[in-house]
């Protein structure tokens, strides 16, 4: 029996961009491939590729995201999929995003009894209101329900977003979590030097907000709720990490905060770990997986009861939650978690312990009994 699954995969998304999408299917990517499965890639191509792609990865055209440089999304590819799919058929097709060149995979795959199988990771329609275009949403919503109504299952990283998909018939939702790498991400890569160059000395109070610098993340709120912090601890350091179309006027409102640009790999890490409390107000995640990387690295979070929050934080132990949408009890519980010394020390020490145990391994794991469930047709069609 050949174990060796033969998978293609289709994102509009890839590193070097930076976001959770792009991370979560690099590593899922990463850990097929380092299990002996053949995983094709099919992506826009990006600025700095070469003619011939790296592995077996197949480039299409895309264009750019209005309003998000340097992302973009593809165009439809039909008569490349096909006849790529013709020559060498997959045993499965997982489609990670659905933009047009995700609707273009499915309608391929389908139309070869391919079967397909989906993630749900980003609010698309949550997001529109962000960029003028609000009246939309609704349409949004249908077309990514009619898309994942079409593959036999999709993956979200949360319980609720599952319970929410099921709700919306769409077939075979489950639940595909992240994992966090706390090797990378831990405590003892604190540096005195890098607290130093923010303007922090060992007795400040550095408030971390890391992630895309963008509308649909609630910036304001986290600046608001620092200056609740600031009013009472005037040594206290703002530091966003991250780049995005907001940096420039959150630069201009906010001159004494310290704006680093995007950070990757051990100098992230280094970032992570050197601040002490991390603001995180987005109400528009399906996870995201910078609060697991905060707590991993051993810090005090603050955030929305939503997403990865409300599934990794328990109140008062690993980090302080809020009602989602309450803006002043998430200041509050900002100003809390700055003023009560006993409170931060006790979320730091628990905060690790709590995400440690959530590798990229078991995720990939189950990423993998997904496909194959779906190769040998153990899954119902959409």
């Amino acid at each position: 029996m050949n174990d060796r699954l033969r998978v293609t995969l289709v994102t509009e998304t890839w590193p070097p961009e930076v976001n959770g999408v792009a991370m979560t299917v690099s590593r899922l990517v990463e850990g097929l491939r380092s299990r002996g499965h053949s995983v094709q890639v099919v992506r826009p191509r990006q600025g700095h590729d070469t003619k011939d792609a790296s592995h077996n990865d197949v480039l299409v055209k895309g264009l750019p995201i209005p309003g998000y440089k340097g992302l973009q999304f593809g165009l439809p590819a039909d008569g490349t999929l096909r006849r790529l799919w013709e020559h060498q058929r997959p045993d499965v097709v997982h489609a990670v995003t659905e933009g047009p060149l995700g609707w273009s995979a499915l309608n391929q795959a389908r139309k070869l009894g391919l079967p397909v199988t989906s993630s749900y990771h980003t609010h698309f329609d949550g997001y529109s209101k962000h960029y003028g275009a609000g009246i939309v949403g609704p349409i949004v919503s249908a077309v990514l329900r009619r898309f994942h109504r079409r593959t036999v299952s999709t993956m979200a990283p949360t319980r609720v977003l599952v319970d929410s998909l099921t709700r919306n018939k769409v077939p075979g939702a489950r639940v595909l979590g992240r994992g966090v790498d706390a090797r990378l991400f831990d405590p003892a890569k604190r540096s005195a030097e890098l607290r130093s160059s923010w303007g922090a000395d060992d007795d400040a109070l550095v408030v971390l907000n890391v992630g895309r610098l963008a509308p649909e993340k609630n910036l304001d709120l986290a600046a608001r709720a620092f200056a609740a912090i600031k009013a009472k601890h005037p040594d206290a350091k703002m530091v966003w990490v991250g780049d995005g179309p907001s940096r420039s006027k959150l630069a201009q409102q906010h001159p004494d905060h310290v704006f680093t640009g995007a950070k990757r790999g051990e100098e992230l890490a280094a970032h992570y770990a050197s601040a002490d409390i991390f603001l995180f107000p987005s109400l528009t995640e399906t996870y995201g997986n910078v609060v697991p990387e905060a707590m991993a690295s051993g810090l005090a979070v603050v955030a929305y009861h939503d997403a990865a929050a409300a599934e990794l934080i328990t109140q008062n132990e690993h980090g302080l939650t809020a009602p989602v949408r309450d803006e002043e009890a998430f200041i509050a519980a900002a100003r809390r978690m700055a003023d009560e010394s006993v409170l931060r020390q006790h979320v730091r020490s628990r905060a690790r312990s709590r995400v440690e145990p959530i590798t990229w391994d078991a995720v990939i794991g189950e990423f993998e009994s997904v496909l194959r469930a779906a190769s040998r047709g153990e899954l119902a069609s959409g």
